[in-house]
């Protein structure tokens, strides 16, 4: 079984993406090169624009015999369309929703644990993890088409953290088809699919690439919330505590617990430069607003702050003293920390994490507007109110689903 505390290994070759438009290209091309089995992971599944060639590509790998196994959120995706579903069901592409709400779900705290990862896994030889969805760049489902691309990160990998990969999403794909038999009170299915995660073999393989890379140091942290609650939080934390000079971190929905940000605020105290790129335009209320007021605290410390307002920030990304970085799913805030099925990976190389924040830099100078205290500080009453609304309703979910931060 994969261990989400997972060291990390040599033998890597990973491959930054940027966006759709880079990310896109790279998965058709290896899922037009699948030959037995692709498993892919993703919390939005939208139908527009570039992303039905993506879905082009699965269903005419399914049709020629490569298992293509997809699984989506029951929140972030929901019920499938019916022309879709029949188009997958059609080309032998397996798709299956993680809990899905139904009627009550939301009045259920128990079924807001949500399947945020994105992972793909092409022949148990090539990988994808970050935080793009499979979701257009230019359009968004609520607020239709963007001017600007979203901003968001993924990486290409090769080598041992590829079986880490596949060992996660076999466990939850059989899960998955344990929970759907019980639902249908298939009851000896269900216990097939149970006794079959006990025997999910390791599946760790080392591949070559084709393309810009870096060889690196890397592994996979993965969030459960079960036994791994905490590993992502802690690898930030430890990360953070150990910085010297410079601290780079591009997130989308940014409230830290009290230790992260504590961790945050020594770092800068002790003279590290440390640079946070957040939403300046946001998606949900709830969370944007809910992460302003920790914005004081950070900024007396003297930790810059960035918005990015040129479109949809989607990053969570850092990169710490120019060699360690993480590219992956998870937000720093209670949602992603305590909530949701979360997959980083972690890079300790040079190369890597140099390229990750020339590109940082470049957002932060071109499009980031910093937020000055003394602009901060004269916010309106009907802004603080916001913040406060915001918070409270954030407080209130967490205290629904039983969890403290």
């Amino acid at each position: 079984m994969v261990r989400s505390t997972m060291p990390l290994r040599d033998g890597h070759q990973l491959q930054l993406l940027e966006g759709a438009r880079e990310f896109y290209p790279a998965l058709i091309e290896a899922v037009s090169s699948a030959r037995t089995r692709i498993q892919l992971e993703t919390y939005i599944l939208d139908f527009t624009g570039s992303t039905q060639a993506v879905l082009e590509a699965l269903m005419d790998a399914a049709r020629r015999g490569v298992r293509v196994q997809m699984a989506v959120d029951g929140v972030g995706t929901g019920v499938l369309p019916a022309d879709w579903a029949q188009r997958f069901q059609d080309a032998g592409l397996e798709c299956r929703v993680f809990v899905p709400l139904g009627t009550l779900g939301l009045l259920i705290p128990s079924r807001w644990r949500r399947l945020h990862r994105k992972l793909a896994v092409v022949d148990g030889q090539l990988a994808f993890c970050g935080g793009i969805n499979l979701l257009d760049d230019h359009h968004d489902p609520y607020h239709g088409a963007l001017q600007a691309p979203r901003l968001d990160y993924a990486v290409r990998v090769t080598g041992p953290l590829v079986g880490d990969m596949q060992d996660t999403m076999n466990q939850l794909w059989l899960r998955m088809e344990a929970a759907q038999r019980l639902r249908q009170r298939q009851l000896t299915g269900a216990m097939q699919s149970f006794r079959a995660l006990r025997s999910v073999p390791e599946t760790g393989v080392a591949a070559a690439g084709e393309g810009p890379i870096h060889h690196a140091r890397a592994g996979l942290l993965l969030r459960d919330n079960l036994r791994n609650r905490l590993v992502i939080e802690q690898a930030y934390r430890r990360a953070i505590g150990m910085a010297r000079r410079e601290i780079i971190i591009a997130n989308a929905y940014f409230l830290p617990g009290y230790k992260l940000r504590k961790a945050l605020v020594t770092a800068a105290q002790r003279g590290v430069r440390v640079q946070l790129l957040l939403q300046g335009r946001y998606e949900y209320f709830m969370q944007y607003y809910a992460s302003r007021p920790v914005y004081a605290q950070l900024m007396q410390a003297g930790v810059e702050i960035h918005e990015y307002a040129a479109s949809f920030l989607h990053a969570k990304v850092a990169v710490i003293d120019g060699h360690w970085a993480t590219v992956g799913s998870s937000n720093l805030d209670p949602l992603s920390l305590l909530l949701a099925r979360e997959a980083n990976v972690v890079v300790d190389d040079r190369d890597f994490a140099m390229r990750l924040r020339e590109r940082l830099l470049q957002v932060i100078a071109r499009e980031g507007q910093r937020i000055e205290a003394a602009a901060f500080a004269s916010r309106s009453l009907a802004q603080r109110v916001r913040e406060r609304l915001a918070l409270g309703l954030m407080r209130l979910a967490l205290f629904l689903a039983g969890k403290r931060y």
